[in-house]
């Protein structure tokens, strides 16, 4: 029997990271939180098919380059 019910969680975000992600979201006819929510799950996908995370470089620090 799965959770249907969505978990609100507080999430800090750099301006430059809400940025790209809202530009993104409106590219994807999505809300912020539905394009964060599409982001997650596709990486927790990616992680039960092969164990690994999307990117090697996870845990390296983002360099938007957003003007």
């Amino acid at each position: 029997m799965g959770d249907t019910q969505k978990k609100q969680v507080p999430l800090r975000l750099s301006a430059k990271l809400y940025s790209a992600i809202a530009a993104w979201a409106e590219d994807d006819f999505r809300s912020v939180n539905g394009q964060i929510e599409y982001l997650l799950t596709e990486c927790v996908k990616q992680r039960k098919k092969d164990g690994k995370y999307v990117s090697e470089e996870l845990d390296k620090p983002l360099d938007l380059d957003i003007k």
